[in-house]
């Protein structure tokens, strides 16, 4: 008797994992295959809701992306309940944030799912992203992160 392993499962966390590994516009046609027509997404800085919308959302934020890839630690996985929570780290390099230097962002993302993720909300500072490496605003947060001993 031969025993065939058993076919490869492709969780939808691991679906997302895959997507975000580099983001930039040839993952955009992928969407479709592991986000639903009624995706509701949320971040610090916006809350949309539909594929189209997220679709366009990031083909505008990728402009003036010269780089940017998702590095995954962990997750804390509920799929019988269509729920996970992955740990991040993007990697990423804006034309016009410090200089175009590889900066870096912690943060994490909850999605709800069946077949295809429903609700996707990412958790991260938006200051530590985009402000802190604007030049007067970057200067402005430092100084006073300092005065109150954060760091």
């Amino acid at each position: 008797m031969t025993h065939s392993a058993p076919p490869l499962v492709h969780t939808v966390p691991q679906k997302v994992r895959n997507l975000y590994l580099r983001f930039d516009k040839k993952m955009l046609a992928n969407l479709a295959n592991v986000y639903g027509d009624d995706i509701q997404f949320r971040d610090p800085l916006h809350a949309l809701n539909g594929l189209q919308n997220l679709t366009d959302y990031y083909s505008g934020m990728m402009g003036d992306l010269l780089e940017c890839r998702f590095e995954f630690h962990h997750s804390m996985e509920m799929l019988d309940r269509g729920e996970a929570i992955l740990f991040w780290t993007m990697h990423y390099r804006h034309k016009k944030l410090a200089g175009g230097k590889m900066l870096e962002l912690t943060g994490n993302t909850h999605i709800l799912f069946n077949d295809k993720v429903y609700y996707h909300r990412d958790y991260y500072d938006a200051g530590s992203m985009l402000y802190e490496h604007l030049p007067l605003m970057g200067f402005a947060i430092r100084r006073v992160k300092k005065r109150i001993g954060a760091k």
